[in-house]
């Protein structure tokens, strides 16, 4: 009844009759003729009485009422079904990206990137860069990198102990969406690309994505020790976080400081062996 009253009936395509109206908004049959559904069955709805229901007109209720992505899952939830995978919303996008910068930027001098629902690599901080190999000219998808890239496969020491669970993962973010094309993309290109890849693949294990501790040789300051965990966000569910923090290990934290000093960044423009 509140969505009902926040829409006009001008809003909604209809002419207000003129004269005062006793309902603010539109009226449950004006929801019910603008939903394509019987007035009853919509005023049984309200009422949360025992009726079938349909996605296709929850979602036509859901359009005709104007609500956001996270009001039809809710509408959903109301109705005793499974809601719709979760949405952006248009306005949050670039705002949402602008604050998620400024997070993983704060997280130095500790590795930070975001990357979108087939591991695109989105954003990442200059730890990222210095010590995972983050840069530009790279395909920047994080599980082709984790196969092809030369210089983070010459640094990452965890990385056999570390495939099978990243390749478990994104099977796992695949059969979320079984018929999505960019997924399928990402499988061919690195299908042709690995046969690393290919053989893991082809064991169907299916893993959530969680933490995994990896072991990096960075040419500058040896080993570091992390606990890299993936972080999803419900108001940007196409984007994940991934924090790289610093075991008690190896003196790992201390490294990374003196990476991101000024004498570390001055020591890193120049080649070291390995």
């Amino acid at each position: 009844m509140s969505r009902r009253a926040r829409v006009s009936p001008a809003e909604a395509g209809l002419p207000d009759g003129g004269g005062r109206r006793r309902t603010p908004g539109l009226r449950r049959e004006e929801v019910a003729v603008l939903a394509g559904v019987g007035a009853s069955w919509y005023q049984w709805l309200e009422q949360g009485r025992d009726i079938s229901v349909s996605p296709q007109v929850l979602d036509s209720v859901a359009r005709v009422l104007r609500l956001n992505n996270a009001e039809r899952r809710h509408l959903y939830v109301l109705a005793g079904m499974n809601p719709p995978v979760p949405q952006v919303e248009p306005d949050k996008q670039r705002d949402m990206c602008q604050g998620l910068q400024r997070l993983i930027d704060a997280w130095m001098p500790y590795p930070a990137h975001i990357m979108d629902t087939y591991y695109n690599c989105v954003l990442y901080n200059d730890a990222a860069a210095m010590v995972l190999g983050m840069r530009p000219g790279i395909t920047q998808n994080c599980i082709v990198d984790f196969f092809t890239d030369p210089m983070y496969r010459s640094r990452a020491l965890s990385w056999e102990q570390n495939a099978r669970t990243v390749v478990a993962q994104f099977r796992a973010a695949c059969l979320a969406s079984p018929d999505d094309e960019g997924f399928q993309a990402v499988v061919a290109e690195l299908k042709a690309a690995s046969a690393e890849f290919t053989d893991l693949w082809e064991r169907r294990d299916i893993e959530e994505a969680g933490q995994i501790r990896k072991e990096m040789d960075h040419p500058l300051v040896g080993l570091l020790c992390f606990e890299s965990s993936v972080m999803k966000l419900p108001a940007r569910p196409d984007l994940a976080i991934v924090l790289h923090t610093p075991l008690d290990e190896a003196d790992t934290a201390a490294k990374l400081e003196w990476l991101a000093s000024p004498e570390g960044r001055r020591g890193a423009m120049y080649p070291v062996a390995g």
